[in-house]
């Protein structure tokens, strides 16, 4: 999966055409203003001028149409020999105050969008460094992902997942840490972090685990202790092990919603028979000595999601039916099928959802593609 940052820019030729607008007005009130009835004023339009040119333009552009406007409204009032009267005099200074204050508008509402602009530059970098994109191919498997966040701001927030390559296997931890947003990116990085610098080691599934459960708990005590929360934050996770030359995938979940095995219009829910509590709960003691295993074979899709999918509720306040709805594109390449996940789960709530959410879809492709 990519990203992209989208930086607020409009069309040009849009923008072009706005700006003739108030050209057009200010022209227009000088060159007509002299063959109309004396009772008939128009040198007040050219107050709209600025004020459109506010709304979609620079402040330098701005500054330029205010100029044009009061030297327009000066010319009017020469040609109409009222350049020394009390009101026209009004005119000019009312209209001078009202360019100034839209100037001023502009300036600060240029301002705010570089800002915006260096907030959605530094978050696209921290998503790179933290929830780094999945690589599309790892060993024998196909890999495709999707990631939302409920803040509409934020590229990164309390769902993760990272994949990681050994000599012989693939894996990978998918997880959703306690909050959603920007409140939780800071387990969110720990987490990842953790599972980068010890998913690569020679150890076992269950020392990994140990591994991430020691340094979530780290993470809180480090950094949330002074938090009034500290002791309801926790993060479930379903971590995985696939080996190369086995068809069979190994798995330890956390507190963690079951992966689903699709194969060929069958969805089977991967329940591990001993899950332990999730980490960062003083679980240490209770990882397994082994992994559950379960068959894998070529063509099998395993889809790992966490519950910003299955916890998305219609109008009607049901659940999105993840394992009913997959079941029609099992035969789907991993990122086709994800993206009919995200289509229908938009649809099902009605374009609103209310939580973070990850999924992860590997394929086992056969040897000849290996």
């Amino acid at each position: 999966m990519s990203y992209r940052l989208a930086a607020p820019r409009g069309p040009k030729v849009p923008r072009q055409a706005l700006i003739a607008v108030p050209l057009t007005l200010i022209t227009i009130v000088p060159t007509v203003d002299p063959f109309i009835p004396p009772d008939i004023h128009l040198a007040p339009m050219l107050y709209v001028a600025p004020a459109l040119t506010a709304t979609f333009s620079r402040p330098r552009i701005t500054t330029m149409t205010a100029v044009l406007a009061v030297g327009a409204l000066f010319i009017a009032a020469v040609e109409r020999g009222t350049l020394g009267t009390e009101n026209v005099i009004m005119q000019i200074g009312a209209l001078m105050a009202l360019s100034a204050l839209l100037v001023l508008f502009c300036h600060l509402r240029e301002r705010h969008e570089q800002e915006l602009l260096r907030i959605r530059s530094v978050s696209e970098a921290t998503q790179r460094v933290v929830l780094r994109p999945l690589p599309e191919h790892a060993g024998p498997l196909c890999i495709a992902s999707e990631y939302r966040t409920a803040e509409a701001d934020s590229r990164i927030g309390g769902d993760l997942y990272a994949v990681a390559r050994t000599p012989d296997s693939t894996r990978l931890v998918i997880g959703d840490v306690r909050g959603k947003g920007l409140a939780s990116i800071g387990e969110t990085a720990i987490m990842l972090e953790a599972f980068r610098a010890a998913a690569r080691r020679q150890s076992s599934l269950a020392e990994l685990v140990a591994y991430l459960e020691g340094s979530v708990e780290w993470g809180l005590a480090e950094f949330s202790a002074a938090e009034a929360d500290v002791g309801e934050r926790f993060v479930t996770a379903a971590v995985a092990d696939i080996p190369d030359d086995e068809p069979v995938v190994r798995l330890i979940s956390c507190g963690h919603p079951p992966p689903l095995l699709l194969r060929k219009g069958t969805v089977t829910p991967l329940y591990v028979p001993q899950p332990i509590p999730p980490l960062g709960l003083g679980a240490l003691a209770d990882t397994p000595d082994r992994p559950a295993t379960f068959p894998f074979g070529y063509g099998d899709v395993l889809l790992f999601y966490t519950d910003g999918v299955t916890e998305a509720r219609d109008g009607q306040g049901a659940f999105y039916p993840l394992a009913e709805r997959v079941a029609a594109w099992t035969t789907d390449a991993p990122a086709l099928m994800l993206s009919k996940i995200i289509e229908d789960l938009h649809t099902h709530v009605a374009d609103s959802l209310d939580d973070d959410l990850a999924m992860i879809a590997v394929q086992r492709e056969p040897r000849a593609q290996a």
